[in-house]
């Protein structure tokens, strides 16, 4: 079986997409300019080395969402692994007691930098909404990942490097482990003594699922907003090139962070209901 790897994370920004864009510039990311899907949404992506954040929504103020993103709020709704042959992978995934819907296929158009334009084009792999967090689970094929990883959009003042860790507030830990034991097996997932349930993600990053009361206690004041959701994602973490130099731009940019020993966090408030951790 393949080592889970994170493809992506979405913040959803609904109808703000223009002010999601402007705070996660002022939070230190470049983004590429907004792509509109097939599919009816609109985004913007920060690209990193092998993975990336997008922050999607639709162009309209005030104008329809896709039905997949109506239930959700503003906030980090998202966890994407990475997809290879998504229909074998559907085929697998039902095999192994994991209730996905049949891949989908959908693209939006690419600028290329020669000013011509062409189709990134993806398949996904839904997860039922029953089956996980009061969020989004699936895995996203690129059939043109020369038009999602390019080099010029790489490089963010903030120093990001890639996705560390995912932090999930859930009821029950071990439920979230059981399923990822199914997606990905018993190997990938282990449990801690204090109740913790770890998915790794290779050497450089891991999904974490811990129960809401230590979640709040972690994460006090620069915790995100529920919002009607149960289980939720909560935090995500980024590796950074300089710490240092991350902490200094926020600062210079009037960003509300805490800094500690390896980690500069942005409180949700601060980041469209996300709580952003900046980690060495």
């Amino acid at each position: 079986m393949a080592e889970p790897q994170i493809d992506h994370i979405v913040v959803d920004v609904r109808d703000r997409i223009a002010e999601g864009a402007e705070i996660y510039r002022r939070l230190g990311f470049q983004l590429t300019p907004m792509g509109k899907h097939s599919l009816g949404s609109a985004n913007h992506l920060a690209i990193f080395g092998t993975d990336y954040l997008e922050l999607l929504g639709t162009d309209v103020p005030g104008g329809a969402l896709r039905p997949d993103l109506e239930p959700f709020p503003v906030g980090l709704n998202g966890l994407v692994f990475r997809g290879y042959d998504s229909e074998a992978l559907q085929a697998r995934l039902m095999a192994a007691g994991v209730p996905v819907q049949p891949a989908n296929a959908f693209f939006r158009p690419a600028d290329l930098p020669d000013g011509s334009q062409a189709d990134a084009k993806f398949k996904t792999v839904r997860l039922d909404r029953s089956a996980a967090f009061d969020g989004r689970l699936y895995w996203c094929e690129h059939l043109t990942p020369e038009h999602v990883w390019r080099k010029e959009w790489q490089e963010h003042p903030n120093g990001a490097l890639g996705v560390a860790r995912m932090l999930l507030s859930v009821r029950d830990p071990e439920r979230q482990a059981a399923m990822f034991r199914r997606m990905f097996g018993a190997e990938a997932v282990r449990t801690t003594d204090d109740g913790r349930a770890l998915l790794r993600l290779g050497a450089a990053a891991v999904v974490e699922a811990a129960p809401h009361a230590a979640v709040a206690a972690e994460l006090g004041n620069a915790a995100p907003d529920p919002a009607g959701r149960g289980d939720h994602l909560a935090v995500l973490g980024l590796k950074v090139r300089d710490l240092g130099a991350t902490a200094a731009l926020l600062r210079t940019n009037k960003v509300p962070a805490t800094v500690s020993a390896g980690l500069v966090r942005v409180p949700a408030r601060a980041a469209m209901n996300t709580t952003i951790d900046f980690m060495a």
